[in-house]
């Protein structure tokens, strides 16, 4: 039963809740609500910090069930939000996320970047697919484009596709960079959101000086590449 007609969500973190009560045990839930709220009230963040490195230890990694509804859920809380890839896991370290106190901003942003630091492969995606949910968008923008720089595809994965937040925050440099990276890594470009609206003629002729390249040294261009120079030209 989906979550539209099942509950009457106000938050987001409330959606995630219910996802991932459909999973997991009453265990569980009552281990994520007790931390929840231990993060709400916690003073100096310490709480925070324990928790999200232990969620791998009492949440699955299982993938979301989500169905058609569910996602129309996500999407009205908020706009172009798709976790239809997100795991349990994943959807916990968000909720822990969205506890934090936010108050003071710059305590706020400081406890995030700390975790970015020290974050390991599976806890970075997590906190990137998380990115367009957080208060304070702008804020994120030199941390989205850490993610975009990582050698690790899927930590560039998490930022570069089905997330929100690159074609509304990232300027024109930054964006043709990541989805000429994309190319690069062989990730699917139509995963991309705002793809189509964010084309330019700068991006379109890196496009092609990428493709010239690959065939020059005899090597297969992907037909994504032609339908976005295509697009561009008949702008």
């Amino acid at each position: 039963m989906s979550a539209l007609i099942s509950i009457k969500t106000t938050s987001i973190s409330s959606l995630l809740r219910y996802w991932i009560s459909q999973i997991v045990d009453k265990e569980t839930i009552t281990w994520l609500d007790e931390k929840q709220e231990q993060i709400k009230s916690s003073v100096t963040g310490r709480e925070f910090f324990i928790t999200f490195s232990m969620v791998s230890r009492y949440v699955v990694k299982d993938q979301l069930q989500l169905t058609p509804e569910d996602l129309k859920a996500a999407s009205t809380l908020h706009t172009d939000w798709f976790p239809g890839h997100w795991s349990v896991e994943q959807s916990a370290r968000t909720i822990l996320v969205l506890a934090l106190p936010k108050d003071d901003i710059e305590k706020y942003l400081s406890t995030l970047e700390q975790v970015f630091t020290s974050a390991d492969v599976g806890e970075l995606v997590a906190l990137y697919q998380a990115l367009p949910l957080l208060p304070f968008p702008e804020r994120w923008q030199k941390r989205a484009a850490e993610g975009v720089r990582s050698n690790m595809t899927a930590v560039f994965n998490a930022i570069a596709l089905r997330n929100p937040y690159p074609a509304k925050y990232f300027d024109s440099l930054a964006w043709n960079q990541m989805v000429l990276k994309a190319l690069f890594v062989g990730s699917p470009l139509n995963l991309i959101q705002g793809l189509d609206a964010r084309m330019n003629q700068e991006l379109a002729r890196m496009l092609v000086d990428y493709a010239q390249e690959r065939l020059s040294a005899k090597r297969s261009v992907s037909a994504e590449l032609w339908r976005l120079v295509e697009l561009i030209n008949c702008q």
